[in-house]
């Protein structure tokens, strides 16, 4: 197992041309947010935008796009109809579908609702894209009630569950995860071959084919509601960028927990926010492009 750091991290960051411009930068297609959790889908755009990515579209239902549309000011937003819940639904395939055939990347479920139009989106989602999908949060707790999703996948995807979310789709209890992270990761890795398994927890194990990578940097002020979010849109914006999966996730782990180590020396672990850990990303990439020059 291979411990991450930022010369790791160096040796694999996409440099950005001197004549990139948004359309070289990659497209990241984000379908996160519902009513009473916009925040997770302004935290993981705003991540995903200051980690480079060229061109955001935003997929929100109708009833957040107000809430979303003020904050994130960069963004492309894609208003639908949604559900009555004020989540993104099935009906809104079409609309979901256009905006995939622009995109590199999808991220979905960071906030979404953990209802039944989460999974038949989802399926949606996995059957028609080509580009690679990051799998977060409500996303995955959908998976863990229709695994055959899994099947279904016609391009890489990235699953990004906490201890918890990963015992619902495991089966394996939360202690037993704990004990052996390690292990489970890679076993389930193997299980679902090309698949990037980034298991979150004090120390992060991400897994693809039994290639396994430790984070051990992070601190525990990021022990906060949305810091996920941020991960997930970190992760996304590298892979819409041209990262290989693999190393889109493990990027993407070690960049969040280096600015929210950054975040707790300028702020404190009690009064950091993951708004704050976004705000810190430039600290950490300016770290990655000097490593780069050495």
């Amino acid at each position: 197992m291979t411990e991450l750091t930022l010369r790791f991290v160096a040796q694999r960051f996409p440099r950005r041309p001197d004549d990139a411009h948004k359309g070289t930068m990659g497209t990241l297609c984000s379908i996160t947010g519902s009513y009473g959790f916009s925040g997770a889908a302004v935290l993981s755009a705003k991540a995903a935008l200051r980690t480079g990515v060229g061109l955001l579209y935003q997929v929100i239902p109708e009833k957040v796009y107000p809430v979303f549309a003020s904050s994130v000011y960069e963004s492309v937003c894609v208003p639908v109809s949604g559900s009555t819940l004020g989540t993104v639904a099935p009906t809104d395939n079409n609309a979901i579908f256009n905006t995939i055939d622009r995109a590199s990347a999808v991220l979905i479920g960071c906030g979404m609702g953990n209802t039944p139009a989460t999974a038949e989106v989802l399926r949606a989602v996995v059957r028609c894209s080509k580009v690679p999908i990051i799998i977060d949060a409500d996303g995955i707790n959908a998976l863990s009630l229709h695994k055959d999703i899994l099947n279904e996948r016609r391009s890489p995807l990235i699953l990004t569950p906490h201890v918890k979310e990963f015992s619902r789709l495991s089966g394996l209890t939360v202690a037993d995860i704990i004990d052996r992270q390690a292990e489970v990761a890679s076993e389930f890795s193997q299980a679902n071959p090309d698949l990037v398994l980034v298991l979150k927890s004090h120390r992060t194990v991400i897994a693809q084919n039994g290639t396994l990578y430790l984070n051990t940097a992070g601190n525990s002020g990021m022990a906060k509601g949305g810091s996920g979010d941020v991960l997930a849109g970190i992760i996304a914006s590298l892979a819409a960028q041209g990262a290989s999966p693999l190393d889109a996730a493990s990027m993407g782990v070690h960049i969040h927990a280096l600015a929210g180590d950054t975040t707790a020396q300028k702020l404190g672990k009690t009064a950091m926010l993951p708004s704050d850990i976004v705000d810190c990303l430039s600290d950490v990439f300016r770290r990655i492009e000097a490593a780069q020059t050495e």
